[in-house]
């Protein structure tokens, strides 16, 4: 079960190879929301997103001979390419398994990092996990889980490590950390990084409008999924319900969960863009939109919230761009 152990110890095998993101604010963004604001820009992360914390995080957790015989993993895009940088930079094989309707630009990045790409049906409801447990039965791989695994789950709380320290840098004590949530790998990382090193910051997780199953879950106490697999532009962060791991640890320690509508997200990105120079992708923004736009379900007088991912498709951010011209 992961901890604040086994993420300083992630963060140890992390030094040298992840990077430290910046926390950046901006008065315009602060007279949107009414508050100041904070951004942990991990589009600026290796392969554009803060994937690759987890990834390295698991390979580098594996013992040699296994991690020599390769790895799998199944991912609409960042995970996927968090995991094949990491089995490059190791020189070990990666498959991974994307649905058929990730955007065009993760799944040729994939590929583009060495990895094997294998495509599976997300909108005719076929099942990645069967496709992922067939392939590690033939293969002897080792299956590296998006968010419901303890490696990973610890190298994506390495982020929170850095929040809690830079928070402290700008004399923030209290707070709610807004995190972009799926199957709240991410945000559980992020919330255990608080609870032992900084317990006034509270992390929250942002889901898009129709895919909020963690926030629901929160609200019923068990569980929940979504009626749809996809069909929203915020495809990094489309899960069909919390992790069986990361679900206690949510429940223990975050605070209510927020839902953003797509409009909301493509004007978040417009204005990272304009006021920041930063490119998120939808499913990244989720937490920037709640802090500008959601003001009145945030606590306190100073917001932290990620950008997890910057890997958008052109046709997407020029809507994105567009949302500027329309004004505020």
């Amino acid at each position: 079960m992961s901890d604040i152990t086994m993420i300083r110890a992630a963060a140890e095998r992390l030094k040298g190879h992840a990077r430290r993101t910046p926390l950046l604010s901006s008065p315009f963004l602060d007279e949107i929301a009414g508050r100041r604001v904070f951004v942990k820009a991990e589009c600026l992360q290796h392969t554009g997103s803060f994937k690759y914390r987890g990834g390295r995080s698991a390979l580098s957790g594996l013992d040699p001979e296994t991690r020599t015989k390769g790895v799998i993993a199944y991912s609409s895009g960042n995970h996927a390419q968090g995991v094949a940088k990491a089995a490059a930079e190791y020189g070990v094989p990666a498959i991974i398994i994307m649905p058929a309707d990730a955007p065009k630009l993760k799944i040729d990045n994939t590929r583009a990092l060495g990895a094997e790409v294998v495509l599976y049906d997300r909108a005719g409801g076929e099942s990645r996990e069967a496709v992922g447990d067939a392939l590690v039965a033939e293969r002897g791989l080792t299956l590296i889980r998006p968010y419901d695994e303890p490696l990973v789950i610890a190298g994506q709380g390495t982020c929170g490590l850095e929040i809690v320290e830079q928070a402290r840098e700008e004399g923030i004590e209290s707070g709610d950390v807004l995190v972009c949530c799926g199957g709240g790998g991410l945000t559980s990382g992020i919330a255990m990084a608080c609870e032992a090193e900084a317990p006034g910051l509270r992390a929250r997780p942002v889901e898009p409008e129709g895919f909020d199953d963690v926030t629901r879950s929160l609200q019923s106490g068990q569980r929940e999924g979504n009626a749809r697999a996809s069909g929203n532009i915020c495809d990094a962060i489309l899960t069909p319900s919390p992790g069986e791991i990361t679900f206690p640890i949510l429940q223990r320690l975050c605070g209510p969960g927020i839902a953003v509508s797509e409009e909301d997200c493509l004007r978040a990105m417009g204005v990272a863009f304009q006021r920041l120079k930063l490119v998120a992708e939808p499913g990244g923004a989720a937490a920037l939109a709640a802090a500008l736009y959601h003001g009145d379900e945030i606590e306190g007088d100073t917001v932290i919230c990620t950008i997890s991912g910057g890997n958008v498709d052109t046709e997407v951010f020029r809507r994105a761009l567009a949302t500027l011209e329309e004004g505020p």
